[in-house]
């Protein structure tokens, strides 16, 4: 709960500070950016194989190539959800999965006509991990530990100015650390606002 609500503290900062400080360019993608999505987010490895509902939130900066190329840098936070062990492993006694974390990376937007767009992001992922290994003897052993791996995503979707946009988003995330190695991904429709 308190990470959640520091990634909107921070997310609310940055829609305030923004038009203070931004200038984007007319006619771009340029300048600040807040973003946020919500999808569906699947874990399938090891003893999990489970959806939940999934959200996150971007603050950053992308600087103009030219008219139809943004490149830039984010940060935010992501919560993919709770997740469940499959019935095989039952009675095991294995706890729910649990992975969110903050990330913060790289970004491009690049409009393949003067409204449609395509879109890509990657970097690092500081992800909380908690969750169920099964051991080679039959047992478990349960990990909450802090991973730093990384993410990866594509979308596409629309701007409806140069300032507001919504899209359909694919997202991978890499989590790993103490054996324990989950690779949940998230499918979600986001909306940007440019300053």
């Amino acid at each position: 709960m308190k990470n959640t609500l520091l990634a909107i503290a921070l997310a609310s900062a940055g829609m305030i500070a923004a038009p203070a400080i931004s200038h984007a360019a007319d006619g771009t993608n340029a300048g600040f950016f807040v973003n946020g999505n919500v999808g569906q987010s699947n874990l399938d490895k090891g003893a999990y194989d489970d959806n939940d509902t999934g959200y996150g939130g971007n603050v950053g900066y992308r600087w103009a190539l030219n008219p139809s190329v943004a490149v830039g840098v984010e940060g935010g936070y992501t919560k993919l959800g709770s997740f469940d062990p499959t019935s095989a492993f039952s009675g095991l006694g294995l706890g729910r999965a649990q992975v969110q974390g903050w990330n913060a990376g790289v970004n491009g937007h690049f409009n393949i006509t003067p409204n449609w767009y395509v879109s890509a992001r990657g970097g690092l992922f500081r992800g909380d991990l908690k969750g169920s290994l099964v051991n080679a003897d039959g047992t478990s052993t349960y990990v909450d530990d802090t991973s730093n791996k990384y993410y990866a995503g594509a979308g596409f979707g629309y701007d409806f100015s140069t300032n507001l946009s919504v899209g359909l988003n694919y997202d991978y995330y890499k989590v790993d650390k103490d054996g324990l190695n989950f690779n949940p991904d998230m499918v979600s429709v986001s909306a940007e606002y440019r300053f």
